[in-house]
């Protein structure tokens, strides 16, 4: 049963069918696209009621609250921005789904101080793709601005705190860019979390990937690793996939 809740200046419902879900946005501070659909549609369901996941650079609250079926354990989301967590837990209010969720509004560095270590069963992030180069240009809006550089959280940090929340033998699942493929493998590895599915996304036929997607065991055997075959998210008329549909509204 949907609660009622309040919006705020700019904010916005947004449903996702496929989901059953509805989420709190606002496009002056926050608004999930499509790598957060596609990193929920990615993760493995589990219906372990005693299972734990933690969303890690939660935003806005978007994948976890899109594994609500598909996961029917605890999830907890980690975000470090005040008005983004706000709207993380008005969604789950929106949504009745404060017995199985939690909001912690604080930064990822100091996630063991609200999560013991090696009790997450799953890890998900989807972080700030792109490094903070100084001469860099960044989105003046602050909050895209975090949302998309490394100013607060860098991927080997990101690496290091999910396999320190991971149970041995967990699961971690990451949405990056493929530009920084070697790099994203090589810090993973510097953290125990050994690669075992890779999928790259494509926006049209013809066009080089720009998402990867990978799902990583903590301690898991080295080997063995699939890359599965790509995603395609629309066809070359700019209409969505059977697939990406799917993703969306079924």
């Amino acid at each position: 049963m949907e609660q009622e809740v309040t919006l705020k200046a700019g904010e916005r419902i947004d449903q996702l069918s496929s989901q059953g879900v509805q989420i709190i946005q606002s496009s002056e501070v926050f608004a999930f696209s499509l790598d957060a659909v596609l990193l929920a549609a990615f993760v493995r369901p589990s219906q372990k009621r005693r299972a734990l996941l933690v969303d890690l650079c939660a935003g806005n609250g978007a994948v976890g609250l899109f594994l609500n079926r598909r996961f029917a354990g605890q999830v907890v989301e980690v975000e470090l921005q005040q008005r983004l967590a706000d709207m993380a837990d008005r969604s789950i209010q929106l949504n009745d789904l404060a017995d199985r969720y939690q909001v912690i509004n604080a930064d990822v560095k100091d996630v063991y101080q609200y999560v013991a270590k090696d009790q997450a069963d799953v890890v998900v992030c989807n972080p700030p793709y792109f490094k903070d180069q100084p001469a860099s240009q960044k989105n003046p809006n602050p909050y895209l601005a975090i949302a998309r550089h490394e100013l607060t959280i860098d991927l080997a940090t990101v690496c290091d705190r999910m396999s320190g929340l991971l149970k041995m033998n967990g699961h971690g699942y990451l949405v990056h860019r493929p530009d920084r493929l070697t790099e994203i493998l090589a810090t993973l590895a510097d953290h125990r979390l050994e690669p075992k599915r890779i999928q790259f996304v494509y926006p049209k036929p013809g066009m080089d990937a720009n998402m990867v997607l990978i799902e990583v065991i903590k301690d898991g055997k080295t080997g063995g690793s699939k890359i599965m075959p790509g995603f395609l998210v629309a066809d070359a008329s700019g209409e969505y996939t059977p697939a990406m549909k799917k993703a969306l509204y079924e």
